[in-house]
Parts: C-alpha cells; structure tokens; sequence
C-alpha cells in the first residue's frame, strides 16, 4: 500500500536534499524517487530540481538530476522539455562524477519522452570523455555508449 506524504513533509525532504550531511541527502532522495515512482506528488517541484542543477555541491546537482528523471512521467508541462538544454550541460560538467549521473539518466529520460530522443543522442555523441582524467575517461565513454544503446534501441527511436 502506497503512504500518503504531506506537502510540507514533501517539502521536508526535499530542503534535506541540500543537507551537508550526505547520508541524511542521500535518504531524503531515495524517499522522493519511491513517491515519484507511485504518483505526482513530487512533480510540482520541478523548478526546484532544475535550480538545483547551479548548485556548487556536486551532490546536490546530481541529486537534481536524478529527480528530474524520475519525474519525467508526470511532467505534462513540458517544462523538461523546455529546459533540456541545462540538463545536457551536465554532459560537461565540472565533476565527472556528475557527468556519469547524467549521462545514466538519460535514457530514464528518453523512455518517458521518446520525443528528446534525437537531442539527447546528438548530446551525447557530443561528450568530451577526454576532458577528464584518464581513469574516467574510459568510465564516461562506456557510461555514454550503454546509453546511446539504451535509447537506439527503443521502438520509439527507431520510428
């Protein structure tokens, strides 16, 4: 049975997503992926999860992105949409660590809008792995070509 969260313990965890305990982030996150998985009760905070995107904590961008994904299903707005744009800047990201989270979610993204398909494959065969040390550079190229994988072989990509 699915439990029924508040708008104010929504908005609970998601000021804890900004925590600088990492733990007490990373739990706040997971809570929000379960709601956003069973209904839109996280949806309207879209703006918040794309804001998150500046943010100079690395954590706090990933935990973003990770949100804006699991949100895709609910976002009849097209706001993702409209701002596709900043979520492929993470492509090039300051931490690789960051650039990998991205590059991941983005067939999650794909699957609930087959219509981002094409930007988002152009973006990511636009990726510069070599911009980065070389212990990740090998690591950004694979996460990249598993992606590109992932959303070429989806139906809706190869109408």
């Amino acid at each position: 049975m699915a439990v029924i969260y508040s708008e104010e313990e929504i908005r609970q965890l998601i000021a804890q997503l900004y925590a600088s305990d990492a733990n007490a982030g990373y739990a706040a996150l997971k809570q929000l992926e379960m709601i956003s998985e069973e209904n839109a009760a996280v949806s309207p905070y879209l703006d918040e999860f794309f804001s998150m995107l500046n943010h100079k904590n690395s954590y706090v961008r990933n935990r973003g992105l990770v949100l804006i994904a699991a949100n895709a299903k609910w976002d009849s707005a097209q706001m993702i949409d409209a701002k596709l744009e900043h979520i492929l800047d993470h492509l090039h990201d300051e931490k690789p660590i960051t650039v990998r989270q991205c590059v991941k979610l983005l067939p999650l993204l794909v699957k609930d809008k087959p219509e981002l398909a094409l930007k988002i494959t152009a973006a990511l065969r636009q990726a510069q792995p070599m911009a980065y040390s070389a212990n990740m550079q090998k690591l950004i190229a694979e996460d990249i070509k598993q992606s590109l994988a992932l959303i070429e072989n989806t139906d809706d990509y190869k109408r």
